[in-house]
């Protein structure tokens, strides 16, 4: 099941700091702005440590996705179905919109693709080397 051990540690240190950052910060910029660039680095560092194969333009789904999930906030689809006191669908999805968000979701997947671009740069350097 897990094919990169690097990944799976970042991804169990970051949902460390994400229920840290829920349960006890209550300020107007990490749990807001952090939190919302880190949810989006968590969910790729889950992915890359359970799939072995190489996901072409994964920050660029993961920002589709996420930005997806805020236009349902919009819609208030957690209301619509029913959902609001459930507090576990709740706090996954979300219920209140805000663009601020989606640019949060934007800058991780702009940070994810420079991740990507310098991970492949070293290993181009390292196979060059040997």
């Amino acid at each position: 099941m897990i094919k990169n051990f690097k990944y799976i540690l970042a991804f169990l240190i970051l949902l460390m700091i994400e229920v840290i950052i829920a349960l006890f910060v209550k300020d107007n910029f990490i749990r807001p702005y952090a939190g919302d660039i880190l949810v989006v680095i968590l969910m790729y560092t889950f992915i890359k440590g359970i799939v072995k194969k190489p996901i072409h333009f994964l920050p660029i789904y993961l920002f589709i996705f996420s930005a997806l999930i805020e236009a349902a906030q919009y819609f208030r689809i957690v209301d619509i179905l029913g959902l609001r006191d459930n507090k576990l669908i709740s706090t996954i999805m979300g219920t209140s919109f805000d663009i601020k968000d989606i640019m949060c979701y934007l800058a991780a997947a702009v940070i994810l693709i420079l991740w990507e671009a310098y991970e492949k740069n070293l290993i181009l350097k390292s196979s060059r080397n040997t």
